[in-house]
Formats: C-alpha cells, structure tokens, sequence
C-alpha cells in the first residue's frame, strides 16, 4: 500500500503534514496521532483518546457572574450583576431584586424557603450560609 501524505495533530493541537512515511514515523514517536484534540466545554483540551491534556485550556471560558463571588450579595441573594448575567444566560426570565418590605412576593418566597431550612442538615445551618442570609435579607 502506497504512502498518502496526511495531517498529524501533537496534543496541543498543533498540526503538521507528514509528507513521508519517515516523517509520519518521526511524528509518531513523538506523540502525535491522525486525529485533532477536541476542546471541552470546561476548556481543556483533550487529545485522541479522550485524555485531558494538562496545561491546555481555552481562553475566555469563565463561567457567568452570578455563578461567582462577583455576583452574589454578601448579605444573600444576588446582587445586580448576578441577576442581569442570570438573564441573559436564561432569556426570558426576570429576577427581581429582594422584597424585604412585604408583599405576595415576599409571602411566597419565606413559605417556599423555610421548607428548605427543615430540610437542611443542622451542620451546615450556620447563619452564614446562603439559606440563612437570604432569609435574613427577605425578613422571614
């Protein structure tokens, strides 16, 4: 079978064209396969074999404020930042912010939110939790 020149990918993705079988031979010692690394969708770089490939990692992948300390409020919920990112990574819904004040908002949230503080393990309620700020935040 004759020789056909080809693609050859290192684990970095960098790619060269083996323009003969001695090449090809060269580059294989070397690491490198026929298939290109795939990028994850957590930014690493994977090779041929699915292997995560350390140190390689795409760039400008972070995840959305209100995920982060950026977008959450110290004193529980989300702040500004945290509420506009969770729309426009979620089109169509519309967080608003706290209604400490009182109102069918307010009445709903403290219902839907104690049932989670009876489910919480005594362990993790420690008044700084998220649970506990941001039912101190609503005044439930």
């Amino acid at each position: 079978m004759a020789f056909k020149k080809h693609m050859m990918y290192s684990k970095s993705g960098e790619g060269k064209m083996a323009n003969t079988y001695e090449m090809h031979m060269s580059l294989k010692k070397r690491g490198w396969g026929h298939t290109k690394p795939k990028k994850a969708s957590g930014g690493a770089i994977y090779n041929n074999r699915g292997m995560r490939v350390p140190g390689m990692y795409k760039t400008g992948g972070s995840t959305a404020a209100w995920q982060r300390k950026e977008g959450k409020n110290k004193s529980g919920g989300l702040n500004e930042a945290g509420r506009k990112s969770y729309e426009r990574e979620n089109p169509g819904s519309d967080l608003k912010a706290p209604q400490p004040e009182g109102g069918k908002r307010k009445k709903s949230f403290c219902a839907r939110m104690k049932g989670m503080r009876k489910r919480q393990k005594p362990s993790n309620n420690t008044g700084k939790d998220r649970l506990s700020l941001s039912l101190k935040k609503w005044n439930c």
